[in-house]
């Protein structure tokens, strides 16, 4: 009786224990990424009464079992469903992730990694990449050229002062096409056909310079080339001369081409402004034909090349699916920052839950290398604007706890009429 008890007891430690995970895994229900944990029980050690003896040939007696008398249970394990991925929850915030797949995010906290699932990342005062809980997302960083260096992991920053702004550009060719009329009711007026070029400085500053083309009364398809007004970010500017190589402008009679098929633009500035480079201007595909006068002039040569920008700010940050976060400039710039790195292990459901959504390495769950790995190498991806629900059934965990409250009950009972046995033991000497 004293046996049966103490049997009942460990029934009702063990059943308090699923209890409480139980009840860990309904308050995370709705906890981001979070993995839910299942308890199974085990039997302890026995009390033989009797061993097992096998047959015997000689005096013809049978084997018999041993006779044991169990001494209650415990718990056997305390496992994390890690690999059961969470459904998707849709949020449009550019720094939600989701992994697909069973790798984790690399997170730091003074100097030590973590590692986590939870995706709902945000940027700091300093522009870095950051947990909910202010832990730094670790991953590779991009040299100059955009190109992701494999190195050991370090704190990605997407908004740091360095990505502020890209570079400006001078503008060393512009691009001119269409059609120059000669019966333009312009020409008939005595006045020139005009059109501005857009060219920018070394410093990102905008210019505008008004080209006229004046026509020859006695030779129609003969032009002059001249420069007009010149305006910076708008604001006519004074001091500023523009000296073309050639400016003579001659189509053909016959097939409308022009003979001069570019230009070259040296502009003078005054003390102290900024010097401009020299411009080509390609009028190669100008032509005069009998059709309505329509100039378009645009920034670099045929392939765009050499077109000059203005300084970008950034406007916005993209996380492809494999990671590489993307920034994007007012100028049209895109720059490649870092790329955020993620981990495996042989055996995930052994790491160690640490709080605040985060995971720490074990001696069973493996190592962590230091240096991460493509999501894309584990056949995994990452979503941006979505974020992993936790994997919790609630439907499972009523149940559940349903079995488990029966079980606490039963093992109750086991002490109580224990208890009852013993009473009418001591009755006896009555």
């Amino acid at each position: 009786m004293m046996r049966s008890l103490y049997s009942g007891v460990s029934g009702l430690k063990v059943h308090q224990t699923k209890m409480d995970v139980i009840g860990n895994n309904i308050a995370n229900v709705n906890t981001v990424a979070y993995k839910s944990n299942s308890v199974t029980f085990s039997e302890v050690f026995y009390q033989t009464t009797q061993n097992a003896s096998g047959p015997n040939a000689e005096t013809g007696k049978g084997g018999q079992n041993a006779m044991q008398i169990g001494l209650g249970t415990t718990v056997g394990s305390i496992s994390t469903n890690i690999e059961t991925e969470g459904a998707s929850q849709r949020t449009d915030n550019p720094f939600d992730l989701k992994l697909s797949g069973n790798s984790f995010f690399v997170v730091n906290n003074a100097g030590a990694n973590y590692f986590t699932r939870a995706g709902n990342f945000t940027v700091d005062g300093a522009g870095n990449l950051v947990t909910a809980g202010g832990n730094t997302v670790m991953g590779w960083k991009a040299d100059s050229d955009g190109n992701i260096v494999r190195d050991t992991v370090k704190a990605l920053s997407v908004k740091g002062p360095e990505y502020t702004y890209t570079t400006p550009e001078a503008t060393r060719n512009n691009t001119v096409s269409g059609n120059i009329n000669k019966e333009d009711s312009s020409f008939a007026n005595g006045n020139p056909v005009v059109f501005n070029t857009k060219f920018y400085d070394s410093l990102g500053y905008s210019y505008l310079a008004t080209i006229e083309v004046n026509q020859n009364p006695d030779e129609p398809m003969n032009y002059t080339l001249s420069v007009g007004d010149i305006s910076c970010e708008g604001v006519k500017v004074e001091g500023y001369t523009i000296d073309l190589d050639n400016t003579d402008l001659t189509f053909d009679e016959s097939t409308g081409e022009p003979s001069l098929k570019s230009f070259v633009m040296t502009i003078e500035v005054p003390d102290g402004a900024t010097p401009i480079e020299p411009i080509t201007v390609d009028i190669s595909k100008l032509t005069s034909y009998g059709d309505a006068t329509n100039i378009v002039v645009s920034t670099g040569d045929a392939n765009g090349l050499g077109a000059g920008k203005a300084v970008g700010t950034m406007t916005g940050v993209a996380i492809s699916s494999d990671g590489k976060i993307v920034s994007y400039y007012s100028n049209g710039d895109e720059r490649t920052l870092g790329q955020i790195v993620v981990a495996t292990f042989a055996n995930p459901a052994a790491l160690e839950k640490v709080g605040d959504n985060l995971y720490q390495a074990t001696l069973n769950s493996g190592s962590f290398d230091g240096i991460g790995e493509d999501v894309t190498e584990g056949g995994g991806s990452i979503s941006q604007g979505v974020l992993e629900m936790s994997n919790v059934d609630l439907s499972s965990e009523f149940t559940e706890m349903i079995t488990t409250q029966r079980g606490f009950q039963a093992n109750s009972r086991i002490i109580t009429v224990s208890d009852t046995l013993l009473e009418e033991l001591i009755q006896l000497k009555r």
